[in-house]
């Protein structure tokens, strides 16, 4: 199974390790991101929010990780943090695995005026309450006839479980007794599924999805920053999915674009953090950091 990338660089080192939390700044109350790009970003986010992107993933990022992602839930205060934010920003979007209607639906995401959610890394688009998507590939078909199996013949432990996604599937264990040795024992037998129905094996927070090359975070964020013309981009994200889009940002600045990534921080994945210009303690940590940004706009446009 593919191993976790360090995205670690001097830039980003920062005393205490890859957990540490930012430190409020000045009077402003705002953290003080670690790199002069990420700190330059923020400025730039905060002085022209109409020519800015804010982009989020979903699941540990905008809502609490959950034993059974059915049953996720966004973070107390969030949405409406975003609906707050919506009526200043250029844009406001939701980059995330999940079907796009899903995360809406689960997010309540519908309440964020002008949002544009991107479902399963990219390959679907909400907006305006309709869904644009191509057909799946047929990879995807072969994954669901024979994915159970080869969890049953794994030896995974009880609890281990399939998620299908309609584009893609997962299998989650979480739930199971050893949830580390059930990734142990699944790495093998899912990567040579995926290489055998062409498609991609992604790793996650006690989770390995297989899903459709060609598409990833990093992508999604890039065609719409430059759909939408902005000059300075936000991403959040708190998983290994989401170092594409961070990757994405400092290829942006190299075009003159000004980005700014987030890490909603948790103690399962520790390379978001590292390469993470700004690092909260989760979703509650990232409900405040909006609430202060949006209090920071509406401060200096006064």
């Amino acid at each position: 199974m593919p191993q976790p990338r360090q995205h670690g660089t001097p830039e980003r080192n920062r005393p205490g390790g890859p957990h540490a939390q930012n430190e409020p700044t000045g009077g402003n109350g705002l953290p003080e991101p670690t790199t002069p790009n990420g700190r330059a970003a923020l400025e730039a986010l905060l002085t022209e929010p109409a020519r800015a992107l804010f982009a989020f993933d979903f699941d540990g990022t905008l809502a609490p990780i959950v034993a059974d992602p059915r049953d996720s839930a966004p973070q107390p205060g969030i949405v409406a943090a975003l609906a707050e934010l919506a009526e200043l920003a250029g844009t406001v979007a939701v980059i995330t695995g999940r079907g796009a209607a899903t995360a809406v639906d689960l997010g309540g995401l519908d309440r964020v005026p002008g949002i544009t959610v991107l479902g399963h890394y990219g390959a679907e688009r909400w907006s305006d309450g309709r869904v644009a998507a191509a057909e799946p590939p047929p990879g995807v078909s072969l994954v669901r006839a024979e994915l159970p199996g080869l969890v049953d013949a794994s030896g995974a432990p009880e609890g281990t479980w399939i998620e299908d996604k309609g584009r893609s599937l997962a299998v989650h264990t979480r739930r199971a007794a050893d949830p580390d040795r059930a990734l142990e024992l699944l790495g093998g037998p899912l990567t040579e599924l995926a290489e055998r129905a062409g498609l991609k094996v992604e790793p996650g927070r006690m989770v390995i999805e297989l899903r459709p090359q060609g598409v990833d975070k990093g992508a999604a964020l890039t065609s719409l920053v430059e759909e939408r013309g902005a000059l300075h981009v936000f991403y959040a994200g708190d998983d290994l999915g989401d170092l594409p889009a961070f990757e994405a940002v400092a290829a942006l600045r190299a075009r003159g674009v000004s980005g700014l990534t987030v890490c909603s921080s948790s103690e399962e994945v520790t390379a978001v953090a590292d390469a993470a210009d700004l690092v909260v303690p989760g979703p509650a940590g990232l409900a405040e950091l909006l609430g202060r940004v949006t209090e920071r706009i509406r401060g200096l446009a006064a």
